[in-house]
């Protein structure tokens, strides 16, 4: 190759081999891939009545009725309770908890949370023991419930999300065994079909009924389901 063809080939970025036509293409692809998938997202939440009766009640997600649904199933949420939030961003299940009567209310999420009046929030990592000292200085007492709505990121690789997912159920079952007072339950999101073996036996152990529920609220097409033990045994 001559040297006026080298410089031909190295093309607007300067390196060889680079033609920048076919990056700008890729780019354009993920482009349109990112909007019609925005298209399809903002579509589905302005058809979505949740949204709807949740914006109107003042809720800040639509998950908010996901909790009033296994609430009014399974009688989860009474007055007087002390309740834990793992994962709480964007602040819905806060707000029913203490729209519910709860006593005392905390919660904690990597994320930044505005504040709902009546719960004591801390941006942190359930990871992390300092965080979670944080969060439980707002209880006076060992909570009567622990919820627990995290959810990892996902990668489009189905395995790796759903061990990235099961090892948070199962950071969530062990806040659980070590914070609940007795008595207590817990409520979990949990995917493909329900909590693992592990966790289910580990909940067995500890609580006297351990059920599923997937709340209407929970889309169709969702993996998500929920799983409820009550009756810490302490």
């Amino acid at each position: 190759m001559t040297d006026e063809e080298k410089r031909r080939w190295k093309g607007p970025t300067g390196k060889e081999g680079s033609s920048g036509r076919q990056t700008g293409e890729r780019k354009i692809h993920a482009h349109r891939a990112k909007s019609d998938s925005s298209k399809k997202w903002l579509e589905r939440q302005l058809a979505d009545p949740y949204v709807r009766k949740a914006k109107d009640a003042g809720f800040r997600a639509r998950a908010a009725y996901k909790l009033l649904e296994i609430d009014t199933k399974l009688g989860l949420l009474k007055q007087g309770q002390r309740i834990v939030d793992l994962g709480c961003a964007p602040g819905g299940w806060l707000q029913v908890a203490v729209a519910k009567g709860a006593r005392e209310v905390v919660g904690i999420d990597l994320l930044p949370v505005d504040p709902v009046e009546g719960a004591h929030i801390v941006q942190g990592d359930v990871n992390e023991p300092a965080d979670v000292a944080r969060m439980m200085a707002g209880l006076t007492a060992k909570p009567d419930l622990v919820l627990s709505d995290m959810a990892a990121n996902t990668t489009g690789h189905r395995q790796t999300d759903h061990l990235r997912t099961v090892a948070l159920v199962e950071l969530a079952v062990g806040f659980a065994i070590e914070h609940l007072s007795p008595g207590g339950a817990f409520c979990s999101k949990v995917f493909q079909g329900g909590a693992t073996k592990d966790v289910l036996e580990s909940l067995k152990a500890h609580f006297t009924t351990v059920k599923h529920i997937k709340p209407p609220a929970s889309r169709a097409g969702s993996p998500e389901i929920f799983v409820v033990a009550k009756g810490f045994k302490g």
